[in-house]
């Protein structure tokens, strides 16, 4: 098999790295890629958002299958073009992909299909949705419905901060055409985890559950970014969570999809809240998550190729999804000034200094000559093993601070678990 994987962060590096362990596939190409994943595939020098070309290149260089990694282009209908091409692509329709790139549609399937959800509200123009805050005076979120780079979901403490954010929305568009809807929801508390699953838009296969971490410095202060690492499984993670999960929120949404004409097929993933009155869906997204790829594919032990055209067939059933029962920590290695401005070109030191059990997965940086150079605000991710994730936190941050570039930090307590001793000391990095 030849397979093409799009997409050039940290994520898609993780996929063109376990894909090529199959032993189907005889070739992988990335579309644009990274200077990591040049050492496992091809890099192509297309954009993930180029849809012709991208078909076209599948097209000419026989591609059997097409690896979807980042959600614009599932929302602009890649899956639909390739299929309409006689291509093999991995991954939802447009229609499918809604959602992720939807939140009032995926808000409306939750309550038509009884999927346990926070209370909320839609508005399509600004005063309504003024007159509907005006009289809350709740903690609430408000969320642009349609994709913002993961950065559309304003927490809002008091009336005033959720009304100025409707407005940055609605008014002021930050997110663009993103905010021209707005979903006003309940303000959850608890534990929220990541869980993922194959479906072949019937059979939804064995979940896993990941933890990510948004703020950027440890303790889960400073600004929000796109993840600054993760660990799995969940601590809080058993077969009982699994069979709820899997009852009250993967089936009835895949069987709901199904049901509305838009059947759902490749990777499902839920966002989920753990809270005092039981589980809630915060998000469905419709792709593998980033940095939580990074933790859940390396102990997988199933042929990732063989399960994704599986999906694809509608033959699911007949294929076992085995997760692995290792544990993963991912630490990511940003740039100074992410998730704002940040420096680009600088020279990452320490690559072949890691130990050999040690993955090093690339998101922002391309190979200039014999250097490997920055060019993106997350750089890397850095993921460490173990029978535990506690043992998994040992080895990662044993690693981590050996590759380095000018003004790099990261997190120190990613897969620290609240009320465990982290295994060292360790001098703060952030």
């Amino acid at each position: 098999m030849r397979v093409l994987v799009i997409g050039s962060g940290a994520r898609e590096h993780t996929l063109a790295w376990k894909l090529s362990k199959s032993p189907q596939v005889d070739k992988v190409f990335v579309a644009p890629g990274n200077a990591g994943t040049q050492e496992v595939a091809t890099n192509v020098g297309i954009q993930a958002d180029d849809i012709p070309k991208l078909a076209m290149f599948a097209k000419r260089y026989s591609i059997n299958l097409t690896v979807v990694g980042p959600e614009d282009p599932l929302a602009n209908g890649i899956v639909d073009r390739f299929q309409m091409a006689g291509l093999t692509i991995f991954g939802p329709s447009r229609d499918g992909a809604r959602i992720e790139a939807s939140k009032s549609f995926a808000r409306m399937l939750m309550r038509k299909y009884d999927i346990p959800s926070p209370e909320f509200k839609i508005f399509n123009n600004y005063s309504e949705g003024y007159e509907f805050l005006s009289n809350h005076e709740g903690q609430v979120v408000v969320k642009a419905d349609g994709l913002a780079g993961g950065k559309g979901a304003l927490i809002c403490r008091d009336q005033e901060a959720a009304i100025n954010a409707l407005y940055d929305c609605m008014e002021d568009r930050i997110f663009g055409p993103a905010g021209a809807t707005v979903v006003v929801e309940e303000m959850l508390e608890g534990q929220e985890i990541s869980v993922f699953a194959f479906t072949d838009g019937e059979t939804v296969s064995s979940l896993t559950a990941a933890c990510d971490y948004k703020r950027l410095l440890d303790g889960d202060r400073g600004l929000n970014t796109g993840g600054m690492g993760s660990y799995a499984p969940a601590d809080v993670w058993d077969k009982e969570l699994e069979k709820q999960v899997r009852e009250q929120v993967m089936e009835p949404v895949v069987h709901g999809m199904a049901n509305e004409g838009y059947p759902y097929r490749g990777v499902l993933y839920a966002g989920l809240m753990l809270t005092h009155e039981g589980l809630r869906v915060l998000e469905f997204n419709c792709r593998l998550g980033d940095p939580e790829t990074q933790v859940i594919l390396p102990p997988m032990k199933s042929d990732l190729a063989q399960v994704m055209l599986a999906s694809m067939d509608g033959r699911l059933r007949r294929t076992r999804v085995n997760w692995g029962n290792q544990s993963c920590v991912g630490v990511v290695v940003a740039s100074r000034g992410y998730p704002g401005e940040y420096r680009r070109g600088l020279e990452v030191n320490g690559l072949d200094m890691v130990d050999s059990d040690i993955l090093v997965f690339h998101a922002g940086t391309r190979r200039y000559a014999s250097e490997v150079v920055t060019t993106g605000g997350r750089v890397l991710t850095v993921v460490g093993s173990g029978p535990t994730v506690t043992d998994a936190y040992e080895r990662v941050y044993d690693n981590v601070e050996r590759v380095t570039f000018q003004g790099c930090h990261f997190r120190r307590d990613i897969g620290l678990i609240e009320g465990e001793p982290p295994p060292g000391e360790r001098p703060s990095n952030a």
